[in-house]
């Protein structure tokens, strides 16, 4: 895909380049606005509202990560929801513990598609790991969702949030440290080499 020419055209009022934008990032944007917003309805809204935001604004875009602007269009988008949550709000989940520990390598939060075998097991994991997400403080959950689940390295999350390196760095380390403590209350859930790595930890 040549992106800088689609953008060129979108932003001269090609739509068609623009839709094409669209497809390319529109599971990203909607895996965002779920883990952030755990609701399909709610997220499926945030991510529209993004990308309309972002046809309108796109003559705005002045090069960089375009992966990077367009989250940050569902990152807003987000925040405005739960913002109306918290001015109208609805019976929350627990609180996340605090652990401690560092969490070397995620592997826990990898989205591979399991086999017929794994399938039960890999929904309950996933209903566990959305559940210690909704968990998280919002600045702590965006940043966690932005490196270890869609795989953004750390200046592009910098650019999507528009935050310094050192902030994305600290707030990613606190947010595994309470995502690793959360999720030791489901420990039979986790992988295995997971939680070998864990018991070698203790």
């Amino acid at each position: 895909m040549d992106e800088l020419g689609l953008i060129k055209d979108a932003q001269s009022g090609d739509l068609g380049a623009f839709n094409r934008l669209v497809l390319a990032y529109q599971n990203q944007a909607y895996n965002l606005a779920y883990r952030m917003l755990s609701e399909e309805a709610a997220a499926a809204d945030a991510t529209q509202n993004a990308f309309l935001s972002a046809y309108k604004n796109l003559r705005s875009y002045r090069g960089g990560s375009f992966r990077a602007w367009v989250l940050r269009m569902v990152t807003n988008s987000c925040y405005d929801e739960l913002r109306r949550r918290h001015r109208h709000p609805t019976t929350s989940l627990e609180p996340a513990t605090e652990d401690d520990e560092e969490i070397e390598s995620p592997r826990w939060l990898a989205s591979d598609g399991p086999s017929p075998e794994e399938s039960v097991e890999r929904a309950e994991l996933e209903q566990a790991i959305q559940r210690c997400l909704g968990g998280l403080p919002e600045e702590f959950r965006l940043i966690v969702i932005l490196v270890d689940i869609q795989g953004m390295d750390y200046s592009e999350v910098s650019a999507a949030i528009g935050k310094p390196l050192g902030t994305v760095k600290s707030r990613l380390a606190r947010a595994r440290m309470r995502l690793r403590g959360c999720l030791q209350g489901f420990g039979e859930l986790l992988p295995l080499a997971f939680r070998l790595e864990d018991e070698a930890t203790q």
